[in-house]
């Protein structure tokens, strides 16, 4: 039984806050790691981008909460199997949970361009960008969908924004050249 004093309590709350704030849980130390490792992967450099490409979406890839992180396995799970409806179930319901959850969207995105639902898909990739500004995964989505419905100068552009964070990326060098070409003599 608490015996102190009632107007202790909020005081005793309100130390336990503060000394709580001070205490680092991985918010400001994973956006230090996340940082560096897209400066690593920016190195053009970089022999091992593979392993720094896998830690950074190790990251991205973790919401903060195991119930959220499980429907993203679920979802993705699901968009291995080529299970494409449950998919979406899985993410959508991620999604009204973790709105803020950038890998929620770029995941449900996938699941909506391999069901030929582009209109969605831009507006995941959209909003994943707008969550995370360098989420790679979300700007090939939206380069390969832009030229899949035939914007080729918003294609390259977006290839041209990975190219700054992923130099590495296996399909940019091929896609900057096809562009490039077909593009050629066009305004941008």
């Amino acid at each position: 039984m608490d015996t102190r004093p009632a107007f202790l309590k909020p005081v005793v709350a309100a130390a336990l806050a503060a000394v709580l704030a001070l205490v680092p849980f991985g918010g400001a130390a994973q956006e230090r790691d996340v940082e560096r490792l897209l400066e690593e992967l920016a190195d053009p450099d970089n022999a091992n981008w593979e392993a720094t490409e896998r830690q950074i979406e190790a990251i991205w890839s973790r919401s903060g909460s195991a119930a959220m992180d499980l429907l993203l396995e679920r979802g993705r799970k699901a968009l291995e199997a080529e299970e494409f409806d449950a998919a979406i179930e899985h993410l959508t319901a991620l999604i009204d949970h973790a709105p803020d959850f950038a890998e929620a969207y770029n995941a449900r995105a996938l699941a909506y361009f391999h069901k030929g639902l582009h209109g969605p898909a831009l507006d995941d990739l959209a909003r994943a960008l707008a969550l995370n500004p360098r989420h790679f995964g979300a700007l090939v989505g939206v380069a390969v969908m832009f030229e899949e419905i035939g914007m080729q100068e918003a294609a390259l552009e977006a290839w041209r924004a990975l190219e700054a964070i992923h130099p590495h990326h296996p399909q940019l060098r091929e896609a900057l050249e096809r562009l490039e070409k077909a593009t050629a003599g066009t305004a941008l």
